[in-house]
């Protein structure tokens, strides 16, 4: 049986990189009774993948997280057993069936949302009026908007304006500090991918202004793909609740 669990990364967890969660996750799984499968061959593991891990520092409420169980008791008991042994920092709010023929997390994001901050000490070099006048101008470029996405082996340029579906400035509230915060909505999957980070550099370079990426807290809302009729929902509603009952789905 294939599951998607789906949890919150907050607090000091967001400095643990993917392949620390990744372990901390296998003892959690088995510490919690869940019968996940294990890989053959002569060092089996648990089996397990990731969808859209997410970067050190940033934050998120859509992390999600597939594996593979011989059986499973309720969606409500298995995410009380899951947060028994959860560390301070992550939360699991999520825990779906899916489909036998579904496709790994991976393979299905389209899209993730962010919300971006200025953290407690830090300011934002202007403010909210002009930060909109100044994205207006930045999208308003007749053909694309490059940028240059570099990797460990090369470099690619991409075009922002088929990458970002959405980017707009938040007005200053008591959350953001009381000062201009950033929603953006990109473009995230195994091909085509844009991290925010690139998106907000290049804004903050298009103003004349240097990017400090110590300066927000970026947050991660949720993951999405998209479904046959070509609208996008999260990850989570690609599988069903596994409702109370006292048998076990084999």
């Amino acid at each position: 049986m294939k599951i998607r669990i789906k949890f919150r990364k907050y607090g000091v967890m967001k400095f643990v990189g993917h392949l620390d969660l990744m372990r901390f996750f296998q003892k959690a799984i088995r510490r919690s009774g869940i019968a996940i499968c294990y890989s053959e061959g002569f060092s089996p593991h648990p089996v397990m993948s990731f969808a859209a891990p997410l970067g050190v520092g940033l934050t998120s409420d859509g992390e999600y997280l597939d594996i593979e169980v011989h059986s499973s008791k309720s969606s409500q008991e298995s995410i009380a057993d899951l947060n028994k042994e959860m560390v301070e920092g992550i939360e699991i709010t999520g825990y779906v069936r899916l489909d036998d023929r579904a496709k790994p997390a991976m393979s299905q994001v389209s899209a993730a949302d962010y919300e971006a901050w200025y953290k407690e000490g830090y300011k934002c070099p202007v403010c909210a009026p002009q930060m909109q006048e100044s994205l207006a101008a930045f999208f308003k470029q007749p053909d694309s908007v490059p940028i240059v996405k570099k990797t460990k082996k090369s470099q690619k340029v991409l075009d922002l304006k088929k990458l970002v579906y959405d980017f707009q400035i938040l007005q200053p509230q008591e959350r953001y500090f009381h000062q201009p915060a950033f929603y953006l909505d990109v473009c995230t999957g195994s091909t085509d991918n844009i991290k925010p980070e690139l998106v907000l550099e290049a804004f903050y370079h298009s103003m004349g202004l240097e990017y400090n990426p110590f300066a927000l807290q970026i947050h991660r809302k949720d993951v999405y793909y998209t479904m046959p009729d070509g609208t996008r929902a999260p990850l989570s509603k690609a599988g069903q609740e596994i409702v109370i009952g006292e048998h076990h789905y084999e």
